[in-house]
């Protein structure tokens, strides 16, 4: 895989992070990818996913499939 990341994605978090601070940012690309990173350090790296996958693992978070361990 390469390590091409466009350089003009806009970037978004959950509201719902704000509480805590961990958070990470998401941006949808229009090559058919979803990009994520930490926004406490955005240029330690950028993981990429394919669209369709990302949204079958939001949906399984959604359901309860996957829970965070704390």
């Amino acid at each position: 895989m390469s390590d091409f990341v466009p350089t003009d994605l806009r970037w978004r978090k959950s509201a719902r992070s704000a509480v805590s601070g961990n958070c990470v940012e998401v941006a949808g690309g229009d090559n058919g990818f979803v990009y994520v990173r930490d926004s406490k350090n955005p240029r330690a790296g950028v993981l990429v996913f394919d669209a369709a996958d990302f949204a079958t693992f939001i949906a399984a978070i959604k359901v309860g499939e996957l829970i965070a361990l704390r």
